[in-house]
């Protein structure tokens, strides 16, 4: 009982001594003795850890989840080298110390500490490598969700898909456009994704922008708009005309355009749009490193809402390399783009201008090659959608169809949706199509 006694007190001033040490030792003490989906739900990984015996047991522990092996004290001394992880007393004294009730706290520890450390980390490299603002904070920023580095083993990917074929998961759909159509090629705008809408001008760029916006709000994003060519008050009516159903001429006077029903309809349509939560930045001249800033705050500001940021439009956007020529920046553009989307892991949905070569076709159905600068485009985007509407070209003001070609969707078909367009109020409706929509699996 004595030796047992001095054991404990040696442990306790060891471990206070190195309080790293404790919290990571304390760690294993559900995974290795009880909860094996634990292993996954804390948000751990391997490099979280700093005693190479702790790395060694934790990464074990992962490999049996993978192979769907039990993971208990027998398993792990039978399927790996006892010394490697310490020697089977050294396990069991771990399950012998055993706290159930403590383990998120252990988690939260833990992770302080490692935060901490490579904060310091961060900031060292950044005085000696001279790092700008933006990627000092991004590097910051990454700590916050517990990222340690862009490195993944197929063995940490697999575990998280163990048992999906055997527990039902809700279906992750990414932000609506509202048009059901659309959603079904793209299942929505995904995170990590972005999205390039292009268009020939008056086609309605800004107003299927504004719709995919106040839809995405509705269903609780973030809708966060940076618009280099109109004014957040512009856009504000005409989300105001679109929701409403109000003329757009008329919403320059609507004191005196406006009638009764009308009248009476507004405060609900605003009220309506206010549920959205969009936000504008309207700054001619931006840059993605101000845009990336300005989401970061917006993201600090909202942490419950998941933000899909949208950009009006491409070409408007200032590069940070002026010397280059226009397709050396409208390259670096839309791979900053791309990386902003990675970084945010959200959409980013940015409109585009195309050529005037498609005006020379008899069908002027736009094409990869009508993108301005189209080589970094394609390479770039993970979905391309262009915007066509024949009444545009025939003058049939009754034609109201809008066809939204998907000519490019990474992970999904490509084909063209068809949604109803009101020119006059910039209303845009989704509606099924079934022979007459054209879908290539």
């Amino acid at each position: 009982m004595k030796i047992k006694v001095e054991k404990r007190h040696f442990l306790f001033r060891f471990e206070q001594k190195m309080p790293l040490f404790h919290s990571e030792k304390l760690l294993y003490l559900k995974n290795v003795s009880f909860s094996v989906p634990s292993i996954t739900d804390a948000n751990l990984d391997v490099s979280h850890f700093t005693d190479p015996v702790h790395k060694m047991i934790f990464q074990s522990m992962k490999e049996l989840r993978v192979k769907g092996k039990p993971v208990d004290l027998v398993t792990l001394l039978t399927a790996y080298n006892p010394q490697d992880l310490g020697g089977a007393n050294y396990i069991q004294d771990l399950m012998a110390y055993a706290q159930i009730p403590k383990f998120d706290d252990y988690v939260g520890a833990m992770l302080d500490v490692w935060r901490e450390r490579e904060k310091r980390n961060v900031l060292q490299l950044a005085a000696q490598e001279n790092w700008s603002i933006d990627r000092i904070m991004s590097e910051l920023e990454a700590l916050i969700d517990n990222r340690v580095s862009d490195h993944a083993s197929i063995s940490d990917l697999l575990v998280d898909v163990y048992e999906d074929p055997y527990i039902q998961k809700e279906h992750q759909m990414g932000a609506t456009a509202g048009i059901g159509s659309l959603d079904a090629m793209t299942d929505g705008f995904q995170n990590g994704e972005l999205t390039i809408v292009a268009a020939r001008p008056s086609m309605g760029k800004s107003d299927i922008m504004l719709h995919i916006a106040k839809h995405a709000g509705w269903k609780n994003w973030l809708p966060i708009i940076f618009s280099l060519e109109m004014a957040a008050t512009s856009l504000r009516d005409r989300l105001l005309a679109s929701t409403g159903r109000f003329s757009r001429a008329r919403m320059r006077d609507p004191y005196t355009l406006f009638n009764d029903t009308q009248k009476a309809q507004w405060p609900q349509t605003v009220g309506r749009l206010a549920e959205t939560n969009i936000h504008f930045f309207d700054n001619s001249k931006q840059t993605v490193a101000e845009i990336r800033m300005k989401v970061r705050k917006m993201i600090h500001e909202f942490p419950d809402r998941k933000p899909v940021i949208f950009i009006d439009y491409l070409t408007l956007l200032h590069s940070e390399d002026k010397s280059a020529n226009m397709h050396l920046q409208v390259s670096q553009l839309t791979k900053d783009l791309k990386a902003m989307a990675r970084e945010f892991n959200c959409p980013v949905i940015t409109l585009a201008q195309l050529s005037r070569a498609v005006e020379q076709r008899q069908d002027k159905r736009p094409l990869m090659s009508d993108l301005r600068e189209s080589g970094s485009i394609e390479e770039d985007a993970d979905v391309i959608i262009f915007l066509y509407r024949d009444a545009y070209y025939s003058k049939d003001e009754n034609d109201m169809t809008m066809e939204l070609i998907v000519a490019k969707n990474r992970n999904g078909p490509v084909g063209t949706a068809v949604a109803i367009y009101n020119k006059f109020t910039g209303e845009v409706t989704g509606f099924e199509q079934t022979n007459s929509e054209r879908r290539i699996g």
